[in-house]
């Protein structure tokens, strides 16, 4: 008879104690996938709404007014465009762009139209006005998702979402927003004039029901000759990772630029950032209970089997079956137990976050492949440290005092 068959057989006479042992396994690691699917979405969902956001940093001159986020650059005192340089040669962890602009009011037959002077390599198709517009190039990782994790692990994909630059904006190309275009009855293709220059349109933006659609976007370098300003910037917006800012980017910006002011929008996704932390504590005080409590099961489980195979264990041994040999069949069914209730615990964790995430919390839940290899790894590493002990004593067994036994 081979290992294989008498460990078949030993389940086979004894399922209420194999179903028992497998269910405890199951249902620990089924509500650690469960918690960490929403989780691990939940996070994705927080990226996504920074992405939609746009910009979520700006940096303002000491002197400018925040009242209002999206149009504090407007009128504002400048700063050095240099300014952009030294941020990006800091190297700060977790600022996926920098986007420098100088804004002002200008007035173009007899309208008050918002000049908005842009480095076109630096802007972001994330922001809803790119997005619409289609000007977009090539996408790029971010901090916040280096190994663009979001699409290939969680499929999450949006391809508006992706943060892409701007293809180009010639030095004699506008973008004209909605608003404008329709006051100055603007096509395509037609001709503007700024301050004694003509520009083509290169492009009406669609509304997008925000500052920006009675903007005119010109390169930036354009904008500070036409307006004398030297190599100056009004604002610089940054598009900052939602854990970066949480732990404490906004500070380290103002050590490199303290003479500016900085201000964010990261209370929007703060609460949820928060919420995704204490969700991972959570799982990791539940993966420690359940290692302790699932070893404890298991353990009890092996103890009760080597009790009952006391006699066929004694007789094993005396007829010169190594020792090896009885921790290979108590192991082998350790592991065979680890590895069912992995895979039972995945998918029955991954099944109960997809049918549940989205009503209690608004998220859609899709089977997460990398978990399982994990919940596998966990089960199995459960079922052998409560196994170790009972297996260890088992290859340890006496046969003379067992035989006296029976």
């Amino acid at each position: 008879m081979t290992l294989r068959t008498i460990i078949w057989k030993e389940f086979w006479l004894r399922k209420s104690q194999l179903v028992s042992a497998l269910l405890g396994i199951t249902v620990g690691i089924a509500v650690i996938v469960g918690i960490r699917s929403v989780s691990a979405v939940s996070e994705t969902a927080v990226k996504v709404s920074l992405d939609n956001l746009g910009a979520n940093i700006l940096v303002l001159p000491q002197a400018a007014s925040v009242d209002d986020y999206y149009s504090a650059d407007i009128d504002a005192p400048t700063f050095p465009e240099e300014y952009v340089e030294r941020l990006a040669t800091s190297m700060l962890p977790g600022v996926d762009n920098l986007s420098p602009k100088l804004t002002r009011r200008v007035d173009i037959n007899k309208f008050s139209v918002i000049l908005t002077g842009i480095l076109p390599a630096n802007e972001l198709a994330s922001k809803p006005i790119w997005q619409t517009a289609g000007l977009v190039g090539a996408g790029k990782n971010v901090t916040c998702d280096p190994n663009n994790v979001a699409n290939r692990l969680l499929g999450y994909k949006d391809e508006r979402l992706q943060r892409k630059a701007i293809d180009s904006l010639a030095t004699g190309d506008v973008l004209v927003g909605s608003v404008i275009a329709q006051r100055l009855n603007l096509r395509e293709g037609g001709t503007l004039k700024i301050e004694e220059r003509n520009f083509n349109v290169a492009r009406i933006i669609p509304e997008t029901g925000t500052i920006d659609d009675s903007r005119v976007y010109m390169h930036l370098h354009v904008v500070q000759d036409l307006l004398g300003t030297g190599r100056q910037i009004s604002t610089i917006e940054i598009m900052g990772c939602c854990s970066a800012i949480s732990d404490g980017l906004l500070g380290k910006i103002r050590n490199i630029l303290p003479d500016t002011r900085i201000t964010s929008i990261n209370q929007i996704v703060n609460t949820q950032i928060e919420t995704n932390r204490l969700m991972k504590k959570i799982s990791l005080i539940f993966l420690i209970i359940i290692a302790v409590v699932g070893s404890i099961t298991i353990g009890n489980y092996m103890w009760a089997n080597v009790e009952e195979r006391r006699r066929e264990i004694g007789i094993l041994i005396t007829i010169g079956t190594p020792r090896s040999v009885i921790y290979r069949l108590f192991l082998t069914k350790a592991i065979i137990l680890g590895l069912v209730g992995g895979i039972t615990g995945y998918i029955l964790g991954t099944g109960a976050a997809m049918i549940l995430g989205p009503y209690l919390a608004g998220l859609h839940i899709s089977p997460i492949p990398v978990y399982l290899p994990i919940a596998i790894f966990f089960a199995v590493l459960i079922t052998l440290l409560g196994s170790i002990l009972p297996v260890h004593l088992a290859a340890r067994f006496d046969p003379a005092i067992i035989m006296q036994e029976t």
